[in-house]
């Protein structure tokens, strides 16, 4: 009797070890070119699958992209490694996950920044103009020379929605203000972000915005080397340079990770786009707690954002309608 009662425990245990191996999902991502280390974009993504490790059991990897004809072979690669949820982190990986996705109908895909409509694609997009309409309202107030400056990695849609929300943002808060944009041509050569941002600097531009992954690195160092200020984009990049990075453009991509990954463990995976700006949380305004933010550049930012998410304010998303 004793003899069964203990193979009774040892099989249960067993049991539930094997339900709880079967409940883990292996998620996994591929980097755009800007690779881990940008301090930004991949790095959140980075965050949100290590929050599902630890709170969600998930096993996890990565894959990193050394050039843009690397994605294709990225995803199939993991796919045919056995995972669960593939990321594919940026709008550049979109043709690849049209290619790849249909071929592996049994696995999820998931997509930052652009939208595929396939039966398992979980697409995420945000509202990067609402986010960085209270950046240019910031940089506006901030700024004592009245020259403002703006650097994007590449010229697509997805960064023009920067750039459009910010120049709005700069524009409403003060009219006469000038604002100097440069683009990089690429997300990953801080050596051109510098370049540009010392450009812009020297121009008369005491803060800029950047909106250029890991080529924005670039820009704090000339931020931290001239004694000005810069903006940074998609994680707390104020973390990075404190006295210098006084405010940070929040895209939480490391939110839509773990709800995608999350949603794959209670069985709710739907393969869906989902927009996120202010009034869902995706997007925000962060503070250096290196510097004195002035209590009227925080209510000013506080009051937009709260326009923003009432439908008083209506951000461009494009040059056209700025």
């Amino acid at each position: 009797m004793k003899r069964n009662l203990v193979l009774t425990l040892v099989l249960a245990l067993v049991l539930s070890s094997a339900v709880m191996a079967a409940a883990a999902p292996k998620s996994v991502m591929v980097t755009d070119v800007g690779g881990l280390g940008d301090q930004s974009f991949n790095d959140a993504a980075w965050r949100g699958l290590g929050r599902a490790k630890d709170e969600l059991g998930a096993e996890i990897g990565v894959v990193e992209s050394s050039m843009m004809t690397d994605y294709e072979p990225n995803l199939s690669n993991l796919a045919e490694s056995g995972a669960d949820l593939i990321w594919a982190v940026g709008f550049l990986m979109t043709d690849a996950v049209e290619n790849i996705a249909p071929m592996y109908p049994d696995i999820k895909f998931g997509l930052i920044d652009a939208v595929v409509d396939e039966p398992n694609v979980l697409s995420f997009t945000f509202k990067d103009n609402e986010a960085s309409y209270l950046a240019g309202v910031f940089a506006a107030l901030w700024s004592e020379t009245g020259k403002i400056g703006f650097i994007g990695g590449m010229d697509v849609p997805v960064i023009e929605r920067f750039e459009a929300g910010f120049r709005a943002g700069v524009m409403d808060t003060n009219p006469d203000a000038q604002i100097l944009i440069g683009y990089a041509g690429n997300f990953n050569d801080p050596g051109k972000g510098k370049e540009l941002a010392l450009t812009q600097y020297n121009q008369g531009a005491d803060i800029i915005y950047h909106a250029a992954g890991a080529t924005g690195l670039g820009l704090i160092e000339a931020a931290r080397d001239t004694g000005k200020f810069a903006i940074g984009v998609d994680s707390d990049q104020t973390v990075v340079d404190p006295k210098h990075v006084v405010a940070s453009m929040l895209k939480k991509v490391d939110n839509a990770v773990f709800y995608g990954v999350e949603a794959l463990v209670n069985d709710e995976f739907v393969a869906t786009h989902l927009e996120l700006g202010l009034a869902e949380g995706g997007v925000g305004l962060a503070y250096s707690s290196g510097v004195e933010i002035p209590t009227s550049i925080k209510e000013a930012v506080d009051a937009a954002n709260d326009a923003i998410v009432a439908g008083d304010i209506v951000v461009p998303a494009t040059r056209a309608e700025l």
